[in-house]
């Protein structure tokens, strides 16, 4: 370090000890009472691909078909469905959700028209008149049962195939103030990013997202007290059925609450291990109490400064308390051992400069290691998803901050400590760092060839590495959650949304010539006899005539409002068309033969519906009818969540399988659209894939480009770090080695085992290039100090592994039992952070004391020596 800095250094801390243990007192305790506004996001929004046009569309379409968030509630009563005890507890248990605050509706299977209970006609549907219901008196609940479970539209949704299981759906009030924040924060990125975006536009966007962010965070707060209503509220009827609670407000809350549960409970058992291996390993209550002093501060100050400036902690940030302490504790134990081995060397020098000589000795490593951490964390921002992005610069100020506070309290409470109660240390080696030392020394070989074989299992493994998951591995098969989606996936029809959005094509465009057909291979060409620009001419023709051709009179009637004044005013769509009823019929035919689908909605469902009311399939009329005369209630039942007049737009809502082990997520989009485009024939620019399902997977393999590829880069910056530190290509590629082999086994590890790369684990790539770069480091300039001395490599070797090894070693110990306890965790993303971090902090810490060491004894480095 320059001389003049660290004189400076000297004067402004080493000198005034205690006014700056003071200071930092005062900052803890104003850090301590922002803490408790810390919140943790765990929305949909917050997970997100910022600028991917997916999203937009997700929000475009949402607006358009007025889609609400809901809870799903499922009921399975021990008896029949529709029993009078069923159906009382049932109704009683949606008039008590309905009175909850935020709840705009609530259905069931009470509040749904029948429509085959006995059959109605399409003049009953179109009359305008009250369908029977089962809450009216002398409906057959036979019957009923029966259109329940063979229904196109409730069957699979509302009532399980086998007629055990029902939904209740908890739709939540929309909040209109929010939306219009977000369409006006989007409008404004979108000038912003289009560099037209004018000087005031600035202070209106920052003002925008700052009420938007405050928005979103009082709708987070007022879903997870509703989801605990909703949750009293259905313990309440636990005897009357088996309930579960499910739905993205629910899972959302959940997840913040095992976020929350498991930094408490486990980051105090990580604590307090800490503190026991500490002292076993230090056995004086100082050299325990000075590194969990420095971690706990430089946590707190990270803490209040989050909260301070509502920067929000996520599922995926949430980890960076845990990474901290490693990183943190890693600099407090290195700076502790360097002072124990000078006072070991040297005990009768003075206090004050045994301590200022460790701080100068150990400051050039300790800036270094944190400058190349931070290197690998800020690899993290480009990945495009704001909670990694947060993550990224969370440890990029945690760093800083750490490093800070250790030079600042570590040193300042050994001189407090220890005035006037000096005492003389033998500073005895370990036995475990010696051993490897010996190893490293015996078995230079064995290690090289171990690697590289290491090196192919690397190949194996990352090969077989997966950007995919099922989202339901994230939890316990004790949980709410797992049993909720398990049964909603074999019930009730699948759990993740997947809409595939179709325009009509324009007038003129050549049109799909497919049958109706499902699977690959069936659909084959028909003639197209029926073109829709000939429909509305059909009209006047097929009205006068209805009554002469089958049909009952009343339905005669309908068809005679189609007279040749009428169709000169009413122009159907294209979609209510006898063309586009055959193209929405065999897309959705198609996707409901996916083994990866479960419900499947749209006009062909609709379609359905009217030609179990006809008896017989319908025609150009009975299409038009459809859209036009339908009465309000019904048409918002079947006809608007499924087709956009203004944008002439047919919607298929699918549910996929999130059970489903077969469910590749890229895979499987990317057959779908291949296979509606070249199978059926539909024009790439008349057709959309959206949904969670969409943005989820473009989340997975914008995490796969950003982080895996962006690795080669972070080595090279890295490499460029090594050359400015050790002055040596050569040393530099040498204490780089270790690190490509540290991250690639802990990778092929997870490709090996099956974990797979997803929002949760794909920041370990950059955890375990931290840690194995820190090791390197310290290893590496301790021994260009210990080799001049004897130019003797192996002696060098033994020196460094006796005493720069014996903090590695230190911090490695208590790092992996203090993290082993997540692997109690309920939320399987905490265990796999738990195990992983083990993993890297293992693999990181034999690279250095024996593949290191090895290949600077082989390749001689440092010149000639013996």
């Amino acid at each position: 370090m320059n001389d003049h800095i660290f004189s400076g250094y000297q004067w402004l801390v080493l000198r005034h000890p205690k006014t700056w243990l003071v200071l930092v007192a005062l900052l803890v305790i104003a850090a301590l009472t922002q803490v408790p506004k810390i919140r943790i996001d765990a929305s949909a929004d917050s997970l997100m691909l910022q600028g991917d046009p997916a999203l937009k569309l997700f929000r475009e379409a949402s607006e358009r078909y007025a889609t609400e968030e809901f809870l799903v509630i499922t009921w399975q009563p021990p008896g029949e469905l529709l029993g009078d005890a069923s159906l009382q507890g049932l109704d009683s248990l949606a008039g008590e959700l309905r009175a909850l605050p935020g709840v705009s509706s609530v259905v069931t299977v009470l509040d749904v028209p029948l429509l085959e209970s006995p059959p109605v006609s399409l003049r009953d549907v179109t009359s305008g008149d009250p369908l029977p219901s089962l809450r009216d008196p002398g409906v057959d609940r036979s019957l009923a049962l029966k259109e329940f479970t063979t229904s196109p539209i409730y069957a699979d949704l509302l009532v399980s195939r086998d007629g055990s299981v029902t939904a209740v759906q908890v739709n939540l009030l929309r909040d209109h103030s929010a939306d219009a924040l977000l369409q006006r924060r989007t409008e404004l990125r979108d000038l912003r990013d289009a560099h037209t975006l004018p000087a005031e536009g600035w202070t209106e966007l920052h003002d925008v997202e700052q009420r938007y962010k405050q928005r979103s965070g009082e709708i987070l707060q007022a879903h997870s007290e509703l989801v605990e209503k909703v949750r009293a509220v259905v313990a309440g009827h636990a005897s009357q059925a088996r309930l579960f609670v499910g739905g993205v407000p629910m899972i959302a809350a959940d997840m913040v609450s095992f976020v929350r549960s498991d930094l408490v409970t486990f980051g105090s058992a990580i604590l307090v291990i800490m503190v026991l291996v500490l002292a076993v390993i230090f056995r004086r209550v100082r050299w325990v109490a000075i590194p969990i002093i420095t971690c706990g501060a430089t946590v707190v100050l990270m803490l209040g400064l989050l909260a301070a400036l509502d920067w929000r902690m996520t599922v995926i940030s949430s980890n960076f308390v845990a990474v901290l302490l490693i990183i943190t504790l890693a600099v407090c134990i290195h700076l502790i051992v360097r002072y124990r081995e000078l006072h070991a060397a040297e005990p009768d020098s003075a206090l004050f400069s045994r301590v200022s000589e460790a701080m100068r000795l150990m400051a050039v490593p300790c800036i270094y290691t944190a400058l190349t951490t931070v290197v690998a964390f800020v690899s993290l921002v480009v990945s495009g998803i704001q909670p990694v992005i947060d993550f990224g610069w969370m440890m990029t100020v945690g760093i800083a901050v750490g490093l800070v506070l250790s030079f600042i309290l570590v040193p300042c409470l050994i001189l407090v400590w220890s005035i006037d109660r000096a005492r003389r240390h033998a500073g005895s080696d370990p036995t475990v760092t010696a051993a490897f030392g010996r190893i490293a020394d015996r078995h230079g070989r064995a290690i090289v060839v171990a690697s590289l074989l290491l090196l192919v299992l690397v190949g194996v493994g990352v090969s077989r590495l997966q950007v995919e998951n099922r989202f339901i591995d994230y939890f316990h098969e004790s949980t709410e959650i797992y049993q909720g989606m398990e049964l909603l996936d074999a019930a009730l029809g699948g759990t993740i949304p997947l809409d595939i959005l179709i325009t009509a094509p324009e007038e003129g465009a050549p049109l799909p010539g497919l049958a109706p057909e499902t699977g690959p291979g069936a659909a084959q060409p028909v003639a197209e006899d029926d073109p829709f620009a000939e429909d509305a001419d059909d009209f006047a023709a097929a009205a006068p005539a209805a009554s002469g051709a089958g049909w009952d009179d009343e339905f005669a009637d309908d068809a005679a409002d189609f007279s040749a004044p009428a169709a000169e005013n009413f122009q159907p769509s294209y979609w209510f068309s006898l063309q586009g009823m055959r193209e929405i019929d065999t897309v959705h035919d198609y996707v409901d033969s996916l083994a990866e689908t479960g419900k499947v909605l749209s006009l062909s469902t609709t379609f359905a519906v009217v030609k179990r009311l006809l008896g017989n399939d319908i025609g150009s009329v009975e299409l038009a009818l459809v859209q036009k005369s339908l009465p309000g209630d019904v048409k918002h039942m079947l006809v608007e969540p499924y087709f956009s007049p203004d944008s002439e737009e047919a919607r298929i809502s699918v549910r996929v399988m999130e059970t489903s082990r077969s469910l590749r997520r890229d895979q499987f989009l990317k057959q779908l659209h291949h296979y509606l485009v070249e199978g059926i024939g539909i024009a790439p620019e008349r057709l959309n894939l959206t949904g969670m399902l969409v943005l989820y997977n473009d989340v997975l393999q914008s995490l796969f480009r950003s982080q895996i590829l962006t690795l080669g880069a972070v080595f090279i910056a890295i490499l460029l770090m090594f050359l400015l530190l050790f002055r040596s290509l050569t040393l530099a590629l040498i204490a780089l080695a270790p690190n490509l082999l540290a991250a690639g086994l802990v990778l092929g590890v997870m490709g090996l085992v099956g974990i797979p790369l997803d929002i949760m684990t794909i920041t370990i790539a950059a955890i375990v290039v931290g840690i194995g770069v820190d090791d390197c480091i310290h290893y590496v300039h301790r021994y260009m100090r210990e080799f001049p001395v004897d130019n003797d490599y192996r002696a060098a070797l033994h020196r460094c592994h006796s005493s720069i090894g014996r903090a590695m070693y230190y911090t490695t110990l208590t790092v992996i039992i203090g993290f082993s306890t997540l692997t109690l965790s309920n939320f399987t993303p905490s265990i796999y952070f738990g195990l992983l971090t083990v993993l890297a902090m293992i693999v990181a810490v034999l690279g250095a004391l024996l593949l290191l060491p090895v290949l600077i004894v082989l390749c001689k480095p440092l010149g000639p020596g013996r």
